[in-house]
């Protein structure tokens, strides 16, 4: 379930939160579903179990997920992070326009930046519709 991006500069930790709110996010994971076991990432990882068992507080303290003690880490009933209602063909363009990014030699860090820029930069659409044009 998890993958780690040494070359990101994000601490362990933050990486195995911000894919467990992003699962969920997604729908890929929903209330109750179960968490692999602190030891069975930290196999999978080659981790420390401290840095795992860190992740998990925080999302627990986030409301993500909850803890049973010795059966697990869940998603929690209500989680703090809601499922988004992805359109499929949006995904499938987005998927197509990653694909066109690699093919071009871009790195997943590169592709970060780019949508960050993207994310940033004002909606022309919306600044002409302001000024009374045209969407």
């Amino acid at each position: 379930m998890f993958r780690l991006d040494a070359g990101s500069g994000v601490p362990i930790y933050r990486q195995l939160m911000q894919q467990v709110r992003q699962e969920v996010l997604l729908g890929r994971l929903g209330p109750g579903d179960q968490l692999p076991t602190v030891k069975e990432v930290v196999d999978a990882l080659a981790v420390n179990p401290n840095t795992v068992a860190k992740a998990y507080r925080e999302l627990e303290h986030e409301g993500v997920v909850h803890s049973q003690q010795g059966r697990g880490t869940f998603v929690a009933a209500s989680p703090a992070t809601r499922p988004m209602d992805l359109p499929p063909a949006l995904l499938a363009s987005l998927s197509r326009w990653v694909g066109k990014a690699r093919a071009q030699g871009l790195t997943a860090e590169q592709m970060r930046s780019l949508l960050a820029v993207a994310l940033d930069e004002p909606d022309t659409r919306t600044d002409d519709l302001a000024r009374g044009g045209v969407a």
